[in-house]
């Protein structure tokens, strides 16, 4: 059977990998639904003037799209979308554990000496944000599983706090390992020849 500390290790670092994976989901659908307004915007544009776009005209949302049909509605939508890129690839980052001395001085929260809350947190605005809106399905569902995960690493935070990503990092492992097994460096101490004093008390003259 493992050892507690080896069970921790795998255990959060699969945890770990799951939540990577369902940060380059959300990224790959986030990209997936600008385009698709996008293309929702340029069709509702073209279509300015005729009769389809007039019984549009009253409508809450740009068919098609998540975008608002309100002032300023195509911008927002578009900004919504570019923050919740940026926020994925600094969460993968942090994740990946690099760089951790930019996070550690600017990002404290995402960095060495805090937990998986934080990084909880975000991970469920994140998808909460998308999950707030009509998406499809594959953005749906890696917004739910973004989700899930965000609500696992908060629980995780609470559990061990900060000494979770000591537990899960790699580095750390191989350094108690190092520590633990043996060299092949003989750190005994080395004997030299005994002074005459010594000699003499162990074996007298004759």
């Amino acid at each position: 059977m493992l050892p507690p500390r080896a069970m921790y290790f795998l255990g959060l670092n699969a945890i770990r990998v799951l939540s990577l994976i369902s940060l380059i989901l959300v990224f790959s659908s986030t990209i997936l639904v600008m385009v698709t307004n996008i293309k929702a915007v340029n069709a509702f544009e073209a279509a300015k003037g005729t009769d389809a776009a007039s019984s549009m005209a009253d409508c809450d949302y740009i068919e098609g799209s998540t975008v608002p049909n309100q002032p300023a509605g195509v911008f927002w939508a578009v900004v919504s979308s570019l923050l919740i890129i940026f926020q994925t690839i600094i969460l993968f980052l942090s994740e990946c554990s690099w760089p951790m001395a930019f996070f550690d001085r600017f990002f404290p929260v995402l960095g060495t000496q805090f937990g998986l809350g934080a990084l909880g947190i975000f991970q469920c605005l994140i998808s909460t944000q998308i999950l707030s809106h009509h998406v499809d399905d594959f953005a749906l569902v890696s917004a739910f599983f973004l989700f899930a995960l965000g609500c696992l690493n908060m629980l995780l935070g609470l559990i061990f706090r900060e000494s979770a990503k000591a537990k899960r990092s790699i580095t750390s492992w191989r350094a108690e390992a190092k520590g633990i097994l043996p060299t092949s460096q003989d750190n005994r101490p080395v004997f030299v020849n005994a002074s005459p004093y010594v000699s003499n008390v162990f074996h007298p003259p004759r």
